[in-house]
Parts: structure tokens; sequence; C-alpha cells
């Protein structure tokens, strides 16, 4: 890998990081009652997003909806197989029971994520199928068409979920 590759990819994870926690700083500013300082990081977090697109872009880290569905499949499976698990017995083994935590919901949701990208790939251009799709704001959970009475992994109310279109 080139350096200007490497710096691509540093800049795409960079850019990826800051749209996220800009966007979590944006909800907290919300709660504090600072309303202004939470728009200015909801447009920061766009911006953010400009520049890794870009940069995924131009390491030509965009194909064809069938290569990023295996692509989606491929990192979700390495996260949910081998990632988190790691992840998990680290913080057990310092007594981390937040990060324990954190680590066991997102890996279940590897795993969901992974099972949707495939029934995606399965069918595509099979199906004119039109759904939503529901996201657990505690453990990121996502489920098909509507949301459980009860999150199965984390146990919030299924009216807690976000619905995406």
């Amino acid at each position: 890998m080139s350096k200007t590759e490497q710096n691509l990819a540093d800049a795409f994870a960079g850019e990826s990081q800051a749209n996220r926690k800009y966007l979590a700083f944006a909800q907290q500013a919300e709660k504090e009652g600072y309303k202004q300082v939470a728009k200015l990081f909801r447009a920061a977090a766009d911006a953010e997003t400009v520049h890794a697109h870009a940069h995924l872009r131009t390491m030509n880290g965009v194909g064809k909806t069938v290569d990023n569905l295996k692509t989606a499949i491929a990192g979700e499976t390495h996260e949910f197989k081998k990632m988190y698990p790691e992840m998990t017995e680290a913080a057990k083994a310092e007594a981390n029971k937040t990060a324990e935590r954190s680590f066991n919901f997102a890996n279940e949701v590897e795993k969901i994520h992974a099972h949707l990208y495939q029934n995606l790939l399965d069918t595509l251009g099979k199906t004119k199928e039109n759904y939503s799709y529901y996201v657990c704001p505690v453990c990121g959970n996502t489920v098909e068409k509507e949301p459980p009475g009860t999150c199965p992994i984390c146990g919030a109310k299924g009216s807690m979920f976000k619905k995406v279109d």
C-alpha cells in the first residue's frame, strides 16, 4: 500500500469516527439545552461524512451493490466471529462489565446485520418488496418491518426503536 493509499484509509477512518463522535456530542448538547451547539455538531458531522465519502470513493471503496453487500457481510462476519469475541474476553479479564456489555450487544447485532445483508444479496433483483427497518437505541438491534414488543437483545421497549426508511 502506498503512503497516499494509507493516508486515504487513515483519513476515512478519522472522518468516520469524527462523524459519530460529533453526533453523540450533539445529543448531549441537546440534553443540556444547548440547541445551537447541537446544530453545529450535527452540521460538522455532516461535513465529516462528505469528507469520509470522498476518501472512500477515491480509494475505490464503493463498488456495485452486489460487491458492497459481499463486503458488508464479510465485515460483519469478521466482527462477530473474531473482533468482538476477543474484545469481550479482554473486557472480562479486566473486569470491565460496561465494556463487556457494549461488546456483547454489538456482537449479537453484527450477526443480525450479516444475516440481513445475506438475505438481500440472495434475493437481489428478484423482489420489489419495500419495507422499513427499526433500530434499537440501546443495543442497535436491527429488525425488518415492525419493531418487537421488547428487544430480545437488551430488553428495551419496542416503542423506543427508531424507524429507518
